[in-house]
């Protein structure tokens, strides 16, 4: 069998149904083999390749599989570093192929820049934001590898692999018979001495909170979590990314606050401020979740760490910290059974929602009212996505999430332009419609993927939130740079075009939207792809905002000092 063919073949056997990518020369053998078995593995050509490596990355976040795209040698392959990244810091289960050129063309250990024509190292370049990097250098390991990366990308904490092949290996004929998948065992897990140690901390704590992380939507945990919070209510915060774990309904109303950190909710960062235990459970509280002088995070609460990689448990948030490697999907059951068992914390729930009720409104702008009421008119069970900019904090904070709606960011790259081609992905995962939440200078980076909307006529429904400006840095400049706006805003060297000519040039329909009594008017069914260019009027700005090094409840702009007072206080 051809090398190209197995390939194809052991995707199709491991159940991959849908592979991204762009054509190129050294991918020719790969793209022939997906075009002939094209009734049984759908391949997905997108305009650009760093926008194949975005799809793949929103195709494994909806669908729980492992995410595929390829690319040719050069810059194609080096198209796809930024997706890889991305991949990596969010764990998500990817492969990405390269084809390179021949093995006799290759300048090896020679001292050479380059050999071949588009000759590039990729796998060296890949290394530093892969699980594992590959090239096969010989066809007798084609088998292997490929096995291995496939169950490299989806054991303990997931992420990418890089298999970078020869165009002589790609075209080679190898022996596929009785090669058997590599198992990678990761099962070192401290589930009995974490029974023992969250039991006695439940057991002595006053005011617990539970902060959910990405993992438990890697993981795909999240109707476990929710169906422990209906029976034991516990005051529950979130990392923004899984802001969309706790709906506002459900027997679930209540007890979630919002999500902690820099940008984060006011509510949730009290919440944990006044705690004295918080389980952390697949978060990897990054300096953005608990501010630059840590020992501000939760001063009066235990911290409690779940984590399969361990290596995250080692980044110390106080000396005290308690860590667990142990997986999602064996904790949870031990946290329902403790907390069965615990009585109700209904004095600590009503300190929560007093904080809440003090606070409510606060930080409201007009970005905040157009996001919720967007949110309010999309049916549940369609995908949600957010580009990086203002406008992701505005959906974090203000959408309404209901029950079976999911949001997919890029969360530690933070990619301007994911959300477009991602939401291709994320479409071709659910065959359902998806809403993306763009920003205006994201969409320039990622425009061209309008053409692959249109011509696959996809239910996408685009909204460019458009402030006209880098939103989020014209801010940094305003506060850090005594209001010099270089480059960020239309008078200082950045625009933006008519995002509906810009729509209708593609063939696309378009609406503009300049206010809420516009945006209450749309409706969101139907199965067409649609853009609306959401015009915000003036300066936008992102609130609450916490300055470097003050803890995480004490944001600007800041609380009056008796209110402040008062809350810390409860």
């Amino acid at each position: 069998m051809k090398t190209s063919d197995y390939i194809v073949e052991y995707l199709i056997k491991t159940g991959i149904t849908d592979v991204f990518g762009y054509p190129g020369g050294m991918v020719t053998h790969l793209m022939d083999s997906l075009y002939k078995r094209s009734s049984e593995i759908n391949t997905h050509i997108l305009l650009h390749e760093d926008a194949a490596s975005f799809a793949a990355c929103g195709f494994a976040q909806a669908s729980g599989k492992v995410g595929v795209a390829f690319a040719t040698s050069g810059p194609g392959a080096t198209n796809l570093l930024t997706g890889i990244a991305n991949a990596y810091f969010d764990s998500i289960s990817t492969v990405f192929i390269t084809g390179n050129v021949n093995t006799f063309e290759s300048k090896m250990n020679s001292g050479l820049r380059q050999k071949g024509f588009q000759e590039t190292n990729i796998v060296s370049m890949a290394k530093p934001i892969c699980k594992k990097t590959f090239y096969i250098e010989k066809k007798e390991d084609v088998c292997k590898i490929v096995n291995e990366a496939f169950q490299i990308a989806v054991s303990n904490r997931k992420g990418p692999v890089l298999i970078d092949i020869p165009m002589d290996i790609m075209r080679a004929n190898i022996d596929s018979e009785g090669k058997n998948i590599c198992i990678i065992d990761n099962k070192q897990y401290d589930n009995e001495i974490f029974e023992q140690d969250i039991t006695n901390a439940l057991l002595n704590s006053k005011r617990p909170c539970i902060l959910v992380g990405n993992g438990i939507k890697i993981s795909k945990q999240v109707g476990i979590i929710r169906g422990i919070l209906r029976s034991c209510h516990i005051p529950v915060v979130s990392s923004m990314i899984a802001c969309d774990i706790i709906p506002e309904d459900q027997g679930l109303e209540g007890i979630y606050y919002g999500y902690i950190g820099a940008y984060g909710n006011r509510t949730a960062n009290f919440v944990v401020a006044k705690s004295d235990l918080v389980i952390c459970i697949g978060t990897r509280l990054s300096i953005r979740q608990v501010g630059a002088n840590r020992s501000n995070f939760a001063p009066n609460a235990k911290i409690f760490r779940i984590d399969v990689d361990e290596n995250e448990l080692k980044n110390v948030i106080r000396e005290d910290d308690n860590v667990y490697k142990i997986s999602i999907e064996e904790a949870l059951p031990i946290i329902r059974k403790v907390l069965n068992s615990i009585k109700s914390y209904d004095e600590w729930i009503n300190v929560c929602k007093e904080i809440k009720n003090q606070i409510k409104y606060f930080d409201e702008t007009d970005p905040n009212r157009i996001i919720n009421a967007i949110s309010k008119k999309i049916p549940d069970g369609y995908g949600v996505v957010a580009d990086v900019g203002q406008h992701m904090v505005w959906v974090a904070q203000s959408f309404h999430f209901k029950p079976n709606q999911v949001a997919y960011f890029s969360g530690g790259m933070g990619v301007m332009g994911y959300a477009l081609p991602a939401a291709i992905g994320v479409y071709y995962a659910s065959k359902k419609p998806v809403i993306c939440f763009i920003g205006d200078g994201g969409m320039q980076m990622i425009i061209e993927e309008l053409q692959f909307i249109k011509t696959n006529k996809l239910p996408i429904k685009i909204f460019v939130i458009n402030n006209n400006a880098l939103g989020m840095i014209r801010h940094f400049q305003e506060m850090y740079f005594d209001k010099q706006y270089a480059y960020t805003v239309s008078e200082n060297g950045y625009t933006s075009p008519d995002f509906c000519k810009i729509a209708s040039a593609y063939g696309i329909n378009s609406i503009k939207l300049t206010n809420l009594i516009e945006v209450n008017k749309i409706d969101l069914n139907g199965s067409n792809s649609l853009l609306y260019d959401v015009v915000l009027k003036g300066d936008t700005y992102v609130f609450p905002k916490l300055e470097y090094g003050k803890p995480n409840q004490d944001q600007e702009p800041l609380l009056d000092r008796e209110l402040y007072n008062y809350l810390m206080s409860l």
